[in-house]
């Protein structure tokens, strides 16, 4: 399936914005939702709404097999060793959140280090923060190479024998830097830490295989591939998972509740308190299922190609600043001389083309950069050439309006 014929699958698309086509440049942000995933949803509610694991009439059980039989398809996508590793929770946010909460305070005490990296996302940096806060451990930083990527003899000098934590984005959703989770992953296990990896920007983009990284929890969002909102997946080896206490409690968690004492469901329902994300997930179910119908390898194929292409566009366009890596997964960032992202984002917005303007939620590595902010086009499958050439096209017409001459 090339990406002209993917793209048909994306209603959203097929419109005009400021009497422009869409071009979509902002999936790093959040993904387009397929016809198939939409429709899910839509049968969901329509047909089979229902709680689950409670009642035994058979909106209950349709509604239960199809959110369970979703946390097997994403059991399947990033090669878990069972479906008790795959926790529904509300996104990658949330799952670097209980991770801190859970593992972190039973695990992390004074004077042990928790290390991370200046490119992370706010929500990879903040968790961290206030759990060395509470503990009096200590936090601490791999310093990156001049185009941001991570050397890997900066990572020995960095982790020892008291890190108990490092917590690294597997993809940077600024410079599309590509980490070497694995090799990271051997480090931080000889030294016995547990390596926490934020998949968010990763897995709707490449193969993830957990068991092959070998790393010890793995997060990541719906949203960012193809699937609904406000839904996300904790990936964790079942060893640590079976140790940790759950970070909400009520109903749907619990095994028993005395009038003094509580006890837990087995995994992976003792992290899922209250009525769980029933309707998020199976639209995730139905996210996957696309993108297996595409397959990794093609979609893989179809962002070299279009980030390359893009890379060798933007680079020829005088006064304009990439951030980066050569190597990187499908996204640019960008600055123009003398423009402000938000301004470059307002005049390409009137060209129908959406990218992203701001830090990124990114603050420490804008600093790292030297900047106050950047603005960003990331691409996806339903991305084109020809989507390409409109940004160049946009970022012409930006410098025009700006005074700049070519």
């Amino acid at each position: 399936m090339i990406s002209k014929e993917i793209r048909k699958q994306f209603p959203i698309l097929d419109q005009e914005v400021n009497g422009k086509p869409l071009v979509y440049l902002d999936s790093a942000a959040t993904s387009q939702k397929p016809i198939s995933v939409i429709e899910t949803l839509d049968h969901y509610y329509k047909n089979d709404n229902s709680n689950v694991h409670r009642g035994v009439h058979t909106l209950g059980t349709r509604a239960t097999d199809s959110y369970e039989g979703a946390r097997e398809k994403v059991r399947h996508f990033i090669n878990a060793s069972s479906m008790e590793e795959v926790i529904f929770l509300r996104g990658t946010t949330t799952a670097i959140n209980t991770i801190a909460s859970s593992y972190g305070r039973a695990n992390v005490g004074e004077d042990d280090e928790i290390v991370i990296t200046p490119m992370e996302h706010h929500s990879n940096i903040i968790p961290w923060q206030q759990l060395a806060k509470q503990t009096g451990a200590k936090l601490k930083y791999i310093p990156l190479q001049e185009d941001g990527t991570i050397d890997l003899s900066d990572v020995e000098n960095t982790i020892t024998e008291h890190t108990k934590i490092v917590s690294i984005m597997h993809v940077s959703n600024v410079l599309g830097t590509i980490n070497p989770i694995k090799e990271i992953a051997k480090i931080a296990h000889k030294n016995g830490a547990v390596m926490v990896v934020d998949g968010a920007q990763a897995a709707p983009h490449m193969h993830v295989d957990v068991r092959d990284l070998d790393c010890d929890f793995y997060a990541f969002s719906a949203h960012k591939m193809c699937g609904p909102t406000g839904i996300g997946v904790m990936y964790g080896k079942k060893k640590l998972l079976e140790n940790m206490e759950p970070a909400e409690f009520g109903g749907e968690m619990i095994d028993f509740v005395g009038l003094y004492e509580s006890t837990w469901k087995d995994l992976p329902w003792k992290f899922e308190g209250g009525t769980p994300i029933i309707a998020g997930a199976i639209g995730l179910g139905a996210a996957i299922d696309f993108l297996e119908q595409i397959g990794r390898d093609e979609i893989e194929k179809i962002e070299h190609e279009l980030v390359e292409y893009a890379m060798e566009r933007m680079s020829a366009v005088e006064g304009l600043k990439i951030f980066g890596p050569e190597k990187r997964a499908g996204l640019v960032t960008f600055n123009i001389d003398d423009v402000h992202p938000h301004d470059v984002a307002t005049v390409l917005d009137a060209e129908g083309i959406a990218v992203r303007a701001g830090h990124h939620c990114a603050q420490p590595l804008m600093k790292w950069l030297d900047v106050t902010a950047t603005a960003r086009a990331s691409f996806y499958i339903y991305n084109t050439k020809e989507d390409v050439d409109a940004l160049i096209d946009g970022l012409k017409t930006t410098k025009e309006y700006f005074g700049h001459v070519f």
